[in-house]
Order: structure tokens, then C-alpha cells, then sequence
């Protein structure tokens, strides 16, 4: 008697999707999972954590790691996120390399292009973003130009916006990961703590609006969260928005404390989609004197060594 052919081997791995610094890492993860798991603003350095988002196929699972933009750093808190990004690409299965389509390839990316020649084992598919953005010619000539600054394991043009050839990029990522056993349960679409997660949701709400005068200084700290005690559709979360001075402090609350409760009912309705129940926000600004640049502040705020 006949058995059946077996069918393709399960494939499970990480990949990381990276490039300089506001080419549209975070917005391409939330796609491709199908989620809403990492923050995104159209100010460069906005994630400061490698979140993972988890694709889930019947022929693969997918673990995508988004890092902060590699970039020049100019703060303690820039050399520590440099280094994140150097450790992550060393431990993945592939990496998505991401250059825009809306913009020449400039001295960023062949900065980054320099960076993975000294990744010689990993894979590396360079992926064309923001391609809804752009006519067809431009993509044409932005592929020519990628093409020239190193030999890639492929070349895929997306829109995360309109999910322009997002399953084809799934599929070429998930051809590079090794065979083996799904890495996390079934419906699980992230490893975040989910205080993490809300931290990151209130420090978007923040940024919003106010990127022009508000230098890249805010961040977040959840000091207290769960359920309200005899009340299990009501969660109380209390957190502290940390600025670096005077002056910031009083850009995000705003005159008379509007922009804050703007920020506060913008961040709560993500915070309760996320959480599923209703939420109490509390939220407080506070100064914490050059943050950035303050090994002992850093990390209070969670950028460890």
C-alpha cells in the first residue's frame, strides 16, 4: 500500500527586520502579524525595545524582532540601543533589511549595507517599504539602486499600508528558517509583557501631535497595574511620563492640562483594546533631568547595560 508523500517540514525562527532609523520597521511588523504590537510615529528613534511580533502559518511560525534604528549615537542611551541592534542581528535565522521606496539610497543605508557585510552567516532580504507611496517606475529604479550595494538573499517590494506582496515576503522569510517545532503557543501574537506594551501605547499617545517642538525625550514608566480589587472588567493603570525639562513638562500637559487628558483618553482606548477590559488611566508627568545621558535613570527606565 501507498503512503502519501509528507508534506513540507515545519518551519519555525526569528527573523529581524532593520534598517536606519524611520523606514517603517514597526509599521511592517504590525502588518505582517496582523496586530497592533509594536509603536509607530513618523519620528525616527521611536522604538527603543526589540518586540517581537509571531506570524502564525500552518507551515511556519514566524518571530519578528523589530529593532531601533542603527544610527550615529549621541547619548549613553544611543550607544546602548546600537548595541542592541549589533547583538540582535547575530542571533537571528534572517534578517529583512528595510529601505523605503520614497527615498534615494542615501549614506544610512549604505552605512547599514557596511554593518551586515560583517554578518556573514545570516541571510539578508532587503525590503523595499512604503511602495503604495510611489509610482511603479520609482520602485523600478529603487531596486536597480538597492541591488548595487551588496549581494541579498532577495529583494521583495511591500506596502504595509495596503499589504501590497506582504504574503510573498512571508513566504521568502519563512524559506530561510530552519525546520522545527512552533517556539510559542497557538494565538500568542507577542512575547511584551503587557505592561511593556501599555508603557509603549501611552509614550505614542505622547508623541503625538507635539513632534515638531518635542524633542525625542519622553518615556514611560507603569508604575502600578491590574484589575480593580472586586471588579474584573475594570483595570487601573497608574504611570509617570518622564521628560527631561521644564519646559517639555509643560508641552505635554498643555494649558490647563488639556493636552495630557487628550494624550490619557487617546492612550486608554488602545490600552483597552489591547487589555479587553475597561481601563482607569492615571497619568503624571515628571522631570527626570537628562535621561538619556544618565546611566542610573536609564535604567529605572529599563534600557539596561
Amino acid at each position: 500500500m501507498s503512503h502519501p508523500p509528507p508534506g513540507p517540514a515545519f518551519r519555525a525562527g526569528f527573523t529581524c527586520l532593520a534598517g536606519r532609523p524611520n523606514v517603517g520597521k514597526s509599521t511592517l511588523t504590525n502588518a505582517l502579524v496582523g496586530a497592533k504590537v509594536a509603536i509607530t510615529s513618523d519620528r525616527p528613534q521611536t522604538t527603543r525595545r526589540v518586540i517581537r511580533g509571531i506570524v502564525h502559518r500552518p507551515d511556519a511560525q514566524l518571530i519578528l524582532v523589530d529593532t531601533p534604528g542603527l544610527h550615529k549615537p549621541r547619548t549613553l542611551l544611543g550607544e546602548r540601543l546600537d548595541s542592541l541592534v549589533r547583538s540582535t542581528l547575530t542571533e537571528v535565522d534572517v534578517i529583512g533589511f528595510c529601505i523605503p521606496a520614497t527615498d534615494p539610497v542615501g549614506p544610512g543605508d549604505r552605512f547599514f549595507a557596511r554593518e551586515l557585510e560583517n554578518v556573514k552567516k545570516t541571510p539578508v532580504v532587503v525590503i523595499l517599504t512604503k511602495c503604495d507611496a510611489v509610482p511603479p517606475e520609482r520602485i523600478a529604479e529603487q531596486l536597480v539602486a538597492v541591488s548595487e550595494l551588496g549581494g541579498w538573499a532577495g529583494v521583495v517590494p511591500v506596502s504595509a499600508v495596503t499589504g501590497f506582496q506582504l504574503d510573498v515576503l512571508a513566504d521568502v522569510l519563512v524559506s530561510h528558517l530552519p525546520p522545527g517545532v512552533p517556539l510559542y503557543p497557538d494565538g500568542e501574537l507577542t512575547d511584551e509583557p503587557e505592561q511593556i506594551m501599555v508603557a509603549e501605547l501611552i509614550r505614542e499617545a505622547a508623541l503625538d501631535g507635539v513632534r515638531d517642538e518635542l524633542p525625542h525625550s519622553i518615556a514611560v514608566l507603569v508604575e502600578e497595574m491590574g484589575p480593580r480589587p472586586g471588579r474584573d472588567d475594570l483595570t487601573d493603570v497608574h504611570a509617570e511620563l518622564f521628560v527631561e525639562r521644564p519646559s517639555q513638562k509643560a508641552i505635554v500637559i498643555g494649558a490647563g492640562g488639556t493636552r495630557l487628558k487628550e494624550v490619557g483618553s487617546r492612550a486608554r482606548r488602545q490600552i483597552e483594546a489591547l487589555l479587553g477590559t475597561r481601563v482607569y488611566l492615571d497619568l503624571h508627568v515628571k522631570i527626570a533631568k537628562d535621561w538619556q545621558r544618565n546611566p542610573r535613570q536609564l535604567r529605572r527606565l529599563g534600557f539596561y547595560d
